[in-house]
């Protein structure tokens, strides 16, 4: 027995080493300033090579080598970062599918952290956010399926499926004593990336729900008509951002554009590979794809200049924290609200043949006055005066996030974090209490307390409406 898992182990560690030599030969056949090529960590090969041969030989049951093969790719990814992984065919094309705003689901951006899904946000509009699930939430079981030892991909398979089927969902929430069981019918998720309205005469609502391929051209046309409808000047633009998990980075810097000075920059990533390092301008050739004709040409001049507060929370990631840092560095818009979640790594989607891929995380993005979004975030102007959203997830919680990239940065992100999220007094503590398990509010209703606030800012009404006159903090 010894010896055929010792021949397994040789002959397996001989395709490896096979295999992973072909592999650097042909980077280093793609880049111009490789240095030195990487010696193979032999000793682990060896190790890796023992334990498939005792897998195959002396397991329970016999296990396929693809399966072997595909589980030590996964871990191996999903050990890097939250945001890292493989892609079989299945999930490579859900991915695609995800872009372009339309699926069968529940309707919820979730993570994976010691080994259960947590939610990150819900998604407006869907299964999900209509039940009330929540950011934090700890999603345990699947109908009668335990999450445990799943991966994250697994997991979304099993929410996703055809419309009008249903799903339990149990759920361990921070403050319950007993896990929450939700009984959800999948629907066809329909991502309205671009919702707009004119508030009242002179003063626009525009808010951004997700990052797509059409986004950019979807808030030009809202843009458009906003401002040919307007029987007053404009006084004030409102662009809500909240809870709004990111998506296309050219949707991000589309978005930046509508509002920035031509060629103004919008971010830059910095990676080890010549392909990570990028500057992104706000300029047709960094947001179209293909020959497109411009959909921002045409936009009224008074976009460029009207007074303009960028509403941002705990829920606001990636994309969105892009598009917020970008108006804030250029002092084009105020941001408002609360620290945002702080993913600010690049994936980039690696094809590898027979329509699979690697998720890998190749960079960080930067704002354009070379501040690290990575496990920070964008700290607003103007804190949220409303609500503390200290209970929400950020990526500085998951597990093995990658650093902020500055060390000089490091302990200055802990401290504004710390300000951001800090309850301004017990008032408003208590205030959040109360509302822990009431229903999500609808952003841009009249209910919307941050958006009452960014109008009273445009008005000059400065007075938060929980203190009275003279009134102050202890």
């Amino acid at each position: 027995m010894s010896n055929i898992v010792k021949k397994t182990g040789l002959i397996l560690m001989g395709v490896i080493t096979g295999v992973m030599l072909s592999l650097n030969f042909s980077a280093i056949a793609k880049k111009d300033n490789v240095e030195a090529i990487h010696p193979l960590p032999i000793e682990e090969l060896r190790t890796f090579a023992q334990v498939f041969g005792r897998i195959k030989s002396d397991y329970v049951e016999s296990v396929e080598d693809k399966k072997l093969i595909t589980e030590a790719i996964n871990g191996m990814l999903v050990g890097l970062d939250p945001h890292s992984s493989y892609l079989d065919k299945d999930e490579y094309k859900e991915l695609q599918i995800g872009t372009q705003g339309e699926f069968g689901g529940l309707g919820i951006q979730v993570t994976m952290e010691d080994g259960v899904v947590k939610v990150i946000s819900p998604i407006e509009d869907t299964p999900a956010f209509r039940a009330g699930i929540k950011t934090g939430d700890l999603i345990v079981k699947l109908d009668d399926t335990v999450v445990k030892g799943m991966t994250l991909n697994e997991a979304i398979k099993l929410m996703r499926g055809k419309p009008k089927t249903a799903i339990k969902i149990t759920i361990v929430r921070e403050g319950e004593t007993e896990p929450l069981v939700f009984n959800l019918v999948r629907d066809i998720i329909k991502i309205q990336s671009v919702k707009s309205k004119m508030i009242e005469p002179g003063y626009v609502y525009i808010r951004i729900t997700q990052f797509q391929e059409q986004t950019g051209e979807n808030l030009a046309q809202a843009i458009k008509t906003l401002f040919a409808e307007s029987t007053e000047p404009m006084k004030g633009l409102i662009l809500d951002l909240r809870n709004d998990p990111g998506g296309l980075l050219n949707g991000a810097v589309a978005v930046s554009a509508a509002f920035l000075p031509e060629n103004a920059l919008v971010v830059y990533t910095e990676g080890r590979s010549a392909d990570a390092k990028m500057q992104l301008h706000a300029n047709p050739e960094y947001y179209l794809r293909g020959p497109n004709e411009d959909y921002l040409r045409g936009l009224p001049s008074e976009v460029k200049t009207v007074p303009m507060i960028t509403l941002v929370n705990g829920g606001s990631a990636s994309a969105s924290e892009i598009v917020a840092g970008a108006l804030q560095d250029h002092k084009r818009s105020i941001v408002m609200g609360s620290q945002t979640f702080g993913k600010g790594s690049v994936q980039t989607i690696l094809p590898l043949g027979n329509n699979t891929a690697i998720k890998l995380t190749t960079a960080r993005y930067y704002t354009p006055n070379g501040q690290s979004i990575q496990a920070k975030g964008i700290t607003p102007d103007i804190l949220d005066e409303t609500e503390s959203d200290d209970q929400r997830l950020r990526e500085a919680d998951l597990n093995r996030h990658l650093s902020n990239g500055k060390k000089a940065e490091t302990k200055a992100a802990v401290d504004t974090d710390k300000t951001a999220e800090k309850p301004a007094n017990k008032k408003k503590e208590k205030k959040n209490k109360d509302k822990k398990n009431k229903a999500p509010i609808e952003f841009g209703s009249a209910e919307d307390l941050l958006l009452t606030q960014a109008m009273n800012y445009f008005k000059g009404i400065t007075s938060s409406p929980d203190k009275k006159s003279g009134e102050t903090d202890s």
